[in-house]
Order: structure tokens, then sequence, then C-alpha cells
């Protein structure tokens, strides 16, 4: 069998018969502690219950809750059964949860009531599809309709999987214009990446990684779906809680996990009495306190982490961690695609000059869910392109000089002015808006809308503040409101730069 058509329903075959005493899962507010045979017999069941459902080849099956081991199942049943699974951002309000449920058409939403209960009960009270809802968590903490919709069913082995160039997974990116979209991941696209990926972070058997950052976010679901890959232990966690977060190091030997500087300071806290083990964490340097605390991952990864990826590149087009180290920040192009440097006819330019990065190879996204202008604009000949301008230096490294729209990073969240424009200009007496980033120590931008009002319309900071806060997710909303006469535009364009020059803007991704 060539890679290329290798099944995630493979894979757990063979790791039920070579892994048979492996833990596969850890989930405390799950199903608990899985061997890896456990695990298949779970997904043979669910995989049939889904079928039971309607939700099988083609279906779009969509999860709203935090990081649970359930993400896991569903994928691994979705990519037997063949159908599509949306991790979908639990922070979201019922509104922008609305639109990801009337635009995908789900035939399976499947849900939690912790944290996010009274956002579902509205988002079920105004949706008019069709979709079966069913219920992951309970009241009182004993089996719920999940596990009630497993155990139901009988274990079917010998069903194959689907095809991999099937989608697999849909997961929304911000709004470009306003409008968020659903990229499409390939079941092959997702297996050649992990296993890549894998491979570059010396991934196998032995790791034990801890799934605390979103799984709504490409790279968690890719740190999740490389473990599985190589064996290891997929351990997870709700969210991000320093004491949980440290307990579960401690006490089931957490090798890897991605952990942000607010988080590290949490759980510094939490930890400084030393109650806790942490030192078989192998993390990135920090500071003093946490590299005491911690190993330090020495491995070319830990050396030379990350690299240059989009959602609808299954996280990674590019690796640090690959060759020697160059002129180019964004280290080399991964192993599984080719990245051309293209101008605005689409003709490639040659190394040394900036053009729109654009990809293609295994793991890149064949297009958008239900997008085809999207698609039409992303696409050409094959290319993805990718909306951000790089430069292949001399030395065959890649540089990321900034986005060819505008893109505020709040933390890991990419936040695009459009977006919260749009939710502006929904307010009754806005007239005109503009959103720019300006830098924050903490959370690398932070976001500040600049707003003309109607005449004689009364408006104040707080009603924008709240407006967003009701209508899109919290983190998008501004920290800052000012009131303007009029914003400066050149040739009808509004003029970014020199809102950013008069009102503090900067601090955009790659500016440095």
């Amino acid at each position: 069998m060539s890679v290329d058509q290798l099944t995630l329903t493979d894979v757990l075959r063979e790791h039920r018969a070579r892994l048979p005493g492996s833990i596969a899962i850890v989930d405390h507010n799950g199903p608990g502690t899985l061997t890896y045979p456990q695990l298949a017999d779970r997904v043979e069941r669910l995989a049939a219950h889904l079928d039971t459902q309607g939700a099988g080849a083609g279906a779009r099956i969509l999860w709203l809750g935090q990081n649970s081991a359930a993400i896991l199942e569903l994928t691994l049943a979705c990519a037997r059964t063949g159908a599509a699974l949306c991790v979908a951002n639990w922070r979201q309000s019922a509104d922008e949860l609305l639109f990801v449920l009337d635009d995908l058409d789900p035939r399976l939403v499947v849900w939690q009531q912790t944290a996010i209960g009274e956002t579902v009960a509205e988002v079920r009270r105004r949706a008019s599809g069709a979709a079966a809802w069913l219920r992951h968590d309970s009241d009182d903490g004993s089996p719920g309709e999940y596990e009630a919709a497993i155990a139901a069913q009988a274990a079917d082995s010998q069903t194959p999987g689907a095809d991999p160039a099937t989608p697999l997974l849909l997961l929304y990116t911000a709004g470009f214009s306003g409008k968020p979209a659903a990229a499409i991941l390939t079941q092959r696209g997702v297996v050649a990446q992990s296993f890549c990926y894998a491979a570059l972070r010396q991934f196998g058997p032995d790791i034990r990684y801890l799934n605390a950052t979103p799984l709504f976010h490409v790279a968690t679901l890719l740190d999740m779906c490389a473990t599985f890959l190589t064996g290891g232990r997929n351990i997870f966690v709700p969210q991000a809680s320093a004491v949980e977060m440290c307990e579960l190091i401690d006490t089931e030997g957490v090798t890897t996990a991605f952990v942000l500087p607010p988080t590290i300071e949490q759980m510094l806290a939490a930890n400084g009495d030393g109650r806790f083990n942490l030192h078989s964490l192998r993390s990135l340097p920090y500071n003093d306190a946490w590299n005491a605390m911690v190993s330090i991952d020495h491995s070319p990864w830990g050396h030379r982490p990350y690299g240059y990826g989009q959602t609808e590149t299954m996280g990674y087009a590019t690796f640090n961690a690959i060759g020697d180290p160059g002129a180019g920040a964004m280290g080399r192009p991964s192993p599984i695609v080719r990245i051309e440097f293209l101008d605005d006819t689409g003709a490639p330019v040659p190394a040394g000059q900036v053009g729109e990065i654009s990809v293609r190879g295994a793991s890149v996204s064949p297009g958008y869910w239900n997008r085809p202008e999207l698609d039409a604009a992303r696409y050409t000949d094959g290319w993805r392109r990718t909306g951000d301008l790089g430069r292949r230096e001399i030395d065959g490294t890649v540089s990321f000089i900034g986005s060819k729209g505008r893109l505020i990073k709040s933390a890991a969240e990419n936040i695009y002015p459009a977006e919260v424009e749009a939710c502006i200009r929904q307010i009754d007496g806005v007239a005109d808006v503009a959103v720019i980033g300006t830098p924050d120590p903490t959370w690398t931008q932070s976001v500040k809308a600049l707003i003309v009002l109607k005449p004689e319309r009364a408006v104040s900071a707080d009603d924008v503040i709240a407006h967003c806060r009701a209508h899109i997710a919290s983190y998008k909303k501004p920290r800052m409101v000012e009131f303007l006469p009029a914003l400066p535009r050149v040739n009808g364009a509004m003029d970014y730069a020199k809102l950013d020059a008069d009102h503090g803007g900067g601090g955009y991704p790659g500016t440095g």
C-alpha cells in the first residue's frame, strides 16, 4: 500500500494489533483511560451510530464543546464512514454558531452543556436545520447520550475506511471579508502532514501529548493526529487550566504540550510551592523559573521550532527544523509541498524578490466548503494563493513579509479587521469604521476601533464593545474605541497606514 492510500482506519487497526497494551487516550472528563484496542472498539461502534443517523459518507458532523477525547473518536469514525467533522470554536457567540450551523448544514451535532450550555440552548431555539443533536456530557457525571449511543451499537472491524481523498476535517477560518469559511482538509492530507510533522518532532509511541490549547485550532489538531499516528498517548483537558495541566503532567508523565506564555505564568504561580513534578515535560525555554521546572527540549525542533503555515496547509508549509539555518526566518519548505512566490499575474518571481506565497501538495486544502467564489480567488492552476507575502532567499530558506490584507494577532488568535468592522457597521448610528491593531505587551496586539458617527447620533465606546461581545467572539471585540470626524482614504480605499501612524497602530504579524 502506498502512503497516499493509507487511511486512519488502517492505522487504528494496526495499532490495535501491534500495541494491544498501549494507552491511546486519557480523558478524565470522558471515557477515562483507553488502550488502543478499546479505542478501536469505540470508534467502530461510533461509526455504526453515525450510519444510523444518516451521518455517513458526505455528511457533516459538528462538535460544539471544549477539548475532549470525543474529538479524536469522531475524527476516526468520520475517516471510517466518509463524513467530515467540524470542530467549532466554542467561544463564539450564538450568532456566530448559528452562521456555522446554517452554512455547514450538519446531519449531527455533538454538544456539551459545560461552559456553553446557554449559548447552545439559544442556538437550538433559533436553528432551522434538520440536524440530530447528541449531548456528550451529563449533569451528574454519569454516562450521557454520547456514551449510550456508542454502547447501543455492535463493533464491526471489517468495514473498510473511506477513500483518503475525501474531506475529513472542516475548519473555519476568520472572515476574509466579514464571512468565515471552512477549509477542507482531506484524510490523505491529515495523514501525510501528521507523519511529516511527527518525524520532525521525533514523536513515537513514547510521546504523551497534553491537548490543552483549543482543538478548533489546526496546530493542536495536528499534534493530536501526529500523536495518534505514531501510537502515542493523547491526554485531554477541557481547556488550559493551570492546576489541571500541572496535575496531569505530574500523574501522566506528559512529555509534550503547546503552552502559551500567559498559561506558563499561571502554571508557575500554581506550582510555586513545587508540589507538582513537571520535569517530564519537554519545553522550549521561557524564563529561569520555568526552565528549572521543566526539561528543555534540545531536539532540532527545540532549537528551531515552528515555521510558516495556515489552517489551509494543515498547519505548516515550512519548518525551521529542516536543514541548516539560513537568512529566512520561516525555515525551508516541507518535503510534502511545493512553494512558489507569485506576482499579481500569477507568474513566479525569482529568489530574493517578494511575491505572494503559493502552495500545493499533499497537505494543502483543496478548497473551502460551499465557497466557489473564494476557491476561484484563492486557487490558480492547482496553487493555493495564501494572501501572504514572502520571499525565497538565495540559500533556499523562506522569509515571511506580511499579509497582503490586514491581520491582527491576539495571543494565538487571528482577528481579521474586516470581520470586526462588519460587526460594528450593524450599529445604528455608525457611519464609517476602521479597525487597527495596537501593540500589546501581553497579547501581541489589541483591537482598536476608529469610528465616525452619523449626525446627531449618540453611540458610546461601551455600546460598541457590548455590541461586539454579543455578536462575535469576545476576544475579537475592541479594547479601545475612538470617535473621529472622518477616516482618511486614498483613491477610495481606507488609508490604514495613516490610521496606524496617527492612532498607535502596529505590531502586525511579520513586522517584527
